[in-house]
């Protein structure tokens, strides 16, 4: 069974308005979610990870995907960077060298 990686780079998806790559965003993790094929892991880093903050759209989504196995990784970097490491929400904290690792091991990455 190949193994497929997401990766969050922005709090949306797409090159989008903001409002529009959120509802995006939303849209593509409700589905997701409701998948019998989920990827691997979900990396999180640049803006993406406000993503996995208290303020974020997709909490559900994402607590859901983390439920049935879905790893769901936070850049520290970023998190500090925009001053979000005590409001994550979902996931967990990695390094770099986690989604370098998570990235290098998977059979498909897909940047959103």
């Amino acid at each position: 069974m190949k193994s497929t990686v997401l990766l969050f780079t922005r709090k949306g998806i797409g090159s989008a308005p903001e409002d529009l790559s959120k509802t995006l965003v939303k849209n593509y993790l409700g589905l997701l979610k409701d998948e019998k094929k989920l990827p691997v892991a979900l990396l999180f880093y640049g803006e993406g990870v406000k993503l996995v903050s208290e303020e974020s759209p997709v909490l559900d989504s994402l607590i859901e995907l983390e439920g049935k196995g879905v790893r769901l990784i936070a850049c520290k970097t970023c998190l500090n960077y925009f001053g979000l490491m005590d409001k994550v929400k979902a996931g967990q904290v990695g390094t770099m060298a986690d989604i370098l690792t998570f990235q290098l091991e998977a059979d498909k990455v897909i940047s959103l």
